[in-house]
């Protein structure tokens, strides 16, 4: 299929403090690897209405679900508030909690980054550990609180498209967070995890909808030449899915024909 897909891809959202204003804003790594890798980016804001958000959605052939210097709100989680947890506006959590559920409902082909990996993840029913360094024996570092160019090794397990990405064995990716994936969610499986175990990077487990889900972040300037692979598979995995549903639709309708 030689066709340009639409990528939704959701901002980032800070709300009115003093007398700055209230704005919407995204990390341009984004819609730029979307763009290199073949696709039509489409920045969604945060829409109030599901009606709304499901008729955009409607429109897009995928979606990357974004990462956030910000955690996901400890309480709504069940946990009492870490002292080193700073929660999102809730604007910004709410319209991705939403977001997310819409893309697992309408299987929309979705790229998760860092805390949309989290939040993708919590909506389907799994759960997250607040503070690695304190949930996980013997943890690695994940988060530098001085640089951000933190980088640690992954290993990738074998048959999955992380392996597909980058071949077999171990990589170094960029680390910036504090929360992670504890239970994974049902309908995925593991891909990558740290050498203490931690998730870095899930798939779905079902035919039908094409997830990846990755801690790290391969739209950063930290990110390695070879983390733009990532982004292409996501398009290519829009496009096969596309392919895989206008052959089933195919199908159908010669059987009704028959």
């Amino acid at each position: 299929m030689n066709f340009k897909p639409v990528i939704a891809i959701n901002s980032d959202f800070r709300p009115a403090k003093g007398d700055s204003f209230a704005f919407s804003w995204i990390h341009n790594g984004y819609y730029d690897s979307v763009s290199a890798s073949g696709g039509i980016p489409l920045v969604l804001s945060p829409l109030a209405e599901d009606d709304d958000l499901r008729r955009v959605l409607e429109k897009v052939d995928g979606l990357v679900l974004t990462g956030c210097k910000l955690d996901l709100d400890p309480v709504r989680l069940g946990f009492d508030k870490h002292p080193i947890t700073r929660p999102m506006p809730q604007r910004r959590e709410d319209f991705d909690r939403r977001l997310a559920k819409l893309a697992y409902e309408m299987k929309i082909p979705t790229l998760a980054v860092g805390s949309g990996m989290q939040t993708l993840n919590v909506i389907c029913g799994g759960t997250l550990f607040q503070h690695v360094a304190e949930d996980v024996l013997k943890s690695l570092c994940h988060r530098d609180p001085v640089e951000n160019c933190l980088r640690h090794v992954i290993e990738i397990v074998p048959g999955t498209r992380m392996d597909n990405i980058y071949g077999p064995g171990e990589i170094r990716v960029n680390s910036d967070h504090h929360m992670a994936v504890d239970q994974l969610a049902p309908m995925f499986r593991a891909s990558a995890t740290a050498m203490d175990g931690v998730i870095e990077a899930y798939e779905s487990a079902v035919e039908n909808w094409w997830v990846l889900g990755v801690q790290f972040h391969p739209e950063n300037e930290s990110a390695s030449a070879l983390d733009m692979q990532v982004f292409e598979s996501f398009i290519e995995g829009v496009k096969e899915q596309q392919q895989d549903e206008v052959e089933v639709l195919k199908f159908e309708t010669r059987r009704r024909a028959a």
